[in-house]
């Protein structure tokens, strides 16, 4: 099968997700659309996506509360009912894991936070590489450029708190430091400028612009080769964008911890 017919099964399969996320959706269903084996599926949907079925379709209910939560007056009982939640309390601890705030700050906050604090990945445990992860932000001429966000995660979902980030001004080189031991994945996130009051994962995905760079491993005491990140345009079977990013029209953006 050619890898423009397995997008496009994979793409079914999303399909499905958006019109259900209040439903229960088994992975046996998901393969049913996609018409293929259920572990042949879920191999395949992960090396398309980066990701698991069941994450993918997790993250695009919470895509969409983020976007409940800033376009309606629904509670956030209501809301985590509309994606699917049985309960309220996991919905909110699910969402504060994976956005950075609860529903209800996220809400008063307009989708933004004042600070992206870092996970505490770094501790006596688990050591720090002794340098940095450097590297450079490219553009394609066809995309506006804005602040660009570089953020180390576990996993190639921009969810949760990143281990180390940086904002950029606009696209170009960047440094992440106190990088700890392990397998780590660079996500960057950008808009153009003029566009910073749009949060992450609710406005037109064709103005976002996306890039990856991983997986990358620390080891202590080894320098890590550059990495070089282009951007391109957010797609369908991009994962949504969970986490909360800084309020660029403060002066939040000289505050990053991490």
């Amino acid at each position: 099968m050619t890898t423009t017919a397995i997008e496009a099964a994979v793409l079914r399969v999303i399909d499905e997700m958006h019109a259900n996320l209040g439903q229960e959706l088994t992975i046996d269903d998901m393969a049913r659309t996609a018409m293929f084996s259920k572990f042949h599926f879920t191999r395949v949907f992960r090396d398309v996506t980066g990701t698991s079925p069941g994450r993918f379709l997790s993250a695009l209910r919470l895509q969409e509360a983020k976007r409940l939560l800033l376009e309606t007056e629904f509670s956030v009982a209501d809301i985590s009912s509309q994606v699917g939640y049985s309960s309220v309390g996991t919905f909110s601890s699910r969402f504060k894991s994976c956005v950075g705030v609860s529903p209800s700050m996220f809400r008063e906050l307009d989708g933004f936070t004042p600070e992206i604090g870092s996970e505490p990945a770094a501790t006596a445990e688990v050591p720090t590489v002794h340098g940095a992860l450097r590297g450079r932000v490219h553009l394609p001429e066809d995309r506006e450029p804005g602040h660009c966000f570089v953020g180390l995660f576990p996993t190639p979902v921009p969810q949760g708190q990143p281990v180390c980030c940086v904002v950029l001004d606009g696209p170009g080189s960047f440094e992440l430091r106190d990088v700890p031991v392990g397998t780590w994945y660079v996500l960057v996130h950008s808009v153009p400028y003029g566009l910073e009051h749009m949060p992450s994962g609710t406005g037109d995905a064709d103005v976002v612009s996306v890039g990856s760079y991983g997986p990358v491993t620390a080891h202590e005491d080894t320098l890590l080769m550059p990495a070089e990140i282009t951007l391109r345009p957010l797609d369908a079977l991009d994962p949504p964008i969970l986490m909360a990013l800084l309020d660029l029209r403060t002066d939040a953006l000289h505050r990053i911890a991490g």
